[in-house]
């Protein structure tokens, strides 16, 4: 009995890690496809819809599907148990996001689409940083230099790890000193909602599809409340295309994906899937639009490879 039972167990762990891994690799195709699908929504090379209306929906779909899990997994009532102490928390950390995704859109008054490109990879030191100092997860030397070698790979390939054909080599930064300062605003903000968010996520005993329910209804409330605030032009649905809706459906998937990794991992795991889909959106590239890859492409996926074997492959 008890050999059938190590048996079980062992097939179990391995079904685990298994699943584990799928929903890794989706995560890093999801994030990887993100760019070519936005480029492929595009109409004479502009984009037809409001980013407001994709990201008020993208929080629909996730609260939706967490609604769902909550009701298809529930085995016993929580309504006893539960309080608005367990929802408030993430009323901030959907704000942080809220105010993340604002001030990406006002840094490009400050900095040409590039710059961003390679200047925003250095959320990696800022979640690294926040991450160690907030959670006190002490990370030795060797896992600094893996986390660095992650920022490398961003910025090589940021700075031309894709051409196209006939384009001049290299490439030129223009950035503002208000730039700049929006720039470490970002980084801190954009580090800070992530490693909060985890820290609630594991501080409560609570299912995570409804931690995820409290986020994502803070989060279409104030996304609703902005995109009234400001305006929009046209009707909500404009410009929608089936493009636009893979968009909105893949984002809302891997954004529970997410959840799930700060839940059961860390964010430091989440920096990897985001670094790791270079590789995604390189190759979809070069199929889709007849980009070329270039050394640099290499070089970040050489800085990927090592960083991946310095934090998970030494002991």
């Amino acid at each position: 009995m008890g050999m059938f039972g190590n048996a079980a167990g062992s097939a179990n762990r391995l079904l685990q890690r298994g699943l584990w891994a799928l929903m890794l690799l989706l995560s890093v195709a999801i994030y990887g496809s993100h760019a070519p699908l936005l480029t492929l929504c595009k109409v004479d090379g502009a984009i037809p819809f409001s980013s407001t209306s994709v990201v008020v929906l993208v929080e629909l779909t996730k609260l939706a599907l967490s609604l769902l899990f909550l009701l298809a997994g529930a085995r016993e009532p929580l309504g006893a148990a539960l309080s608005w102490r367990h929802a408030a928390p993430f009323a901030l950390s959907a704000l942080l996001y809220a105010a993340n995704n604002n001030l990406v859109v006002h840094m490009q008054l400050f900095m040409d689409p590039s710059t961003f490109q390679v200047l925003s990879n250095l959320k990696i030191v800022s979640t690294a940083l926040l991450y160690s100092l907030l959670l006190r997860r002490r990370l030795g030397p060797r896992r600094w230099l893996a986390l660095l070698l992650l920022l490398a790979a961003g910025v090589t390939y940021s700075c031309g790890g894709l051409r196209g054909h006939g384009d001049p080599g290299g490439m030129r930064l223009h950035v503002t000193p208000v730039g700049l300062l929006l720039l470490s605003v970002y980084c801190l903000i954009s580090g800070l909602s992530a490693v909060y968010t985890e820290a609630i996520l594991k501080s409560q005993a609570l299912p995570l599809s409804l931690q995820n329910i409290f986020l994502y209804f803070f989060g279409v409330l104030l996304n609703v409340v902005g995109s009234v605030w400001s305006g929009m032009e046209g009707g909500f649905l404009e410009g929608f295309s089936p493009w636009v809706l893979l968009v909105v459906l893949s984002q809302a998937l891997n954004g529970l994906i997410m959840s799930v990794v700060m839940k059961h991992s860390s964010n430091i795991t989440r920096l990897f899937v985001i670094s790791c889909s270079i590789l995604v959106n390189a190759l979809l590239s070069v199929a889709l639009f007849n980009l070329q890859l270039t050394l640099l492409f290499f070089m970040a996926v050489a800085c990927i490879g090592l960083a991946v074997y310095l934090y998970y492959g030494v002991t």
